[in-house]
């Protein structure tokens, strides 16, 4: 068999790769979509993850079912999702713990997350704020940083657990002030809340859908949200950036991803469908109202995004000496 047909039969056959893989788009989805939410129900994962899917099941008629499979920082529904069939029929919600911090984290995390995951679209970021209780003595983050000074290690910083964004976070701002706290890590917020707000603990850090409610009620007192502006929820709340700490900004944030090999067109597809959604005001009241800003883009800015961030966090890490429960 001579060159040439050996060149026309590879065309061919790279011709019906391309037609097949057309056509399976186009008739894509032909079964509901399950959508893996790596964190028990409730939280600010699984809610961002049914609000956003609810609005573009509404929109296209698309069928979604969350499937909530928490386990290992998050790290089991991500695999879980990693090692499944690429064929546009399972995604998961992941987000900056999982993606990006357990990379350095975990000595042995099961999945690459720029190798085994395709990047669908950033659904949204939400600050974390720093707290303590109602009837604490701190009214300000100056007066906690005072207290933190006069007493080096004394003060107990309250975080959902060890490597966390919260945790990490707490890290950066403690360089950043040049303190030194004692870091109390909890296993989730439920104990940590009860704790601050009993004042057991001074300080506690955790994302703001998390803490909003209570902070709203009384319970607890917000001193200052880690993102570069402020939240809509929280107005008179001052960013850590403008309490004399220029440039601070840190947040969690939330995004779509597919297994890799994920066809293109149907990673296309679900990145336009909930980039729509992202732009209804009654979406981004209602993840607005969670502490949660909508962000949206492309598959590329979000992989980009998670390299960045793999890198950044993985730095914080290394330098506070974070270890896994």
């Amino acid at each position: 068999m001579n060159s040439r047909r050996l060149s026309r039969l590879s065309l061919c056959a790279i011709a019906a790769v391309v037609s097949a893989t057309s056509a399976f788009a186009q008739a894509w989805p032909a079964k509901p979509i399950r959508v893996v939410v790596p964190f028990p129900p409730g939280g600010g994962t699984d809610i961002i993850a049914r609000e956003t899917s609810q609005k573009v099941a509404a929109a296209t008629g698309w069928t979604f079912v969350i499937d909530n499979k928490p386990g290992a920082g998050g790290n089991l529904g991500v695999d879980a999702v990693a090692k499944s069939p690429a064929d546009g029929y399972t995604i998961v919600i992941g987000q900056t713990s999982n993606l990006a911090i357990n990379p350095t984290l975990y000595p042995r995390l099961p999945y690459d997350p720029q190798k085994d995951l395709a990047p669908i679209v950033l659904l949204a970021n939400a600050p974390l704020v720093m707290v303590t209780g109602a009837t604490s003595p701190y009214k300000t983050l100056a007066d906690a940083v005072s207290a933190a000074k006069a007493k080096p290690g004394a003060i107990n910083f309250a975080s959902p657990g060890n490597g966390t964004v919260a945790h990490l976070t707490s890290e950066l701002f403690q360089k950043a002030a040049t303190v030194k706290t004692q870091h109390v890590p909890y296993k989730g917020a439920s104990q940590a809340l009860t704790d601050v707000i009993g004042g057991t603990v001074e300080l506690y850090m955790s994302s703001v859908p998390t803490l909003l409610a209570q902070i709203k009620q009384g319970k607890l007192r917000a001193l200052a949200v880690s993102s570069a502006k402020r939240v809509d929820d929280l107005p008179n709340v001052p960013t850590i950036n403008e309490s004399g700490y220029a440039g601070f900004n840190a947040v969690t944030w939330f995004g779509l991803l597919a297994p890799a090999g994920t066809p293109k067109d149907v990673v296309a597809r679900l990145s336009a469908e909930f980039n729509k959604a992202l732009q209804q005001p009654e979406l981004r009241k209602k993840l607005g109202d969670e502490g949660a800003d909508p962000v949206g883009g492309t598959p590329e800015q979000f992989a980009a995004l998670i390299k960045d961030d793999i890198v950044r966090w993985g730095k914080v890490v290394k330098e506070s000496g974070a270890k896994i429960d």
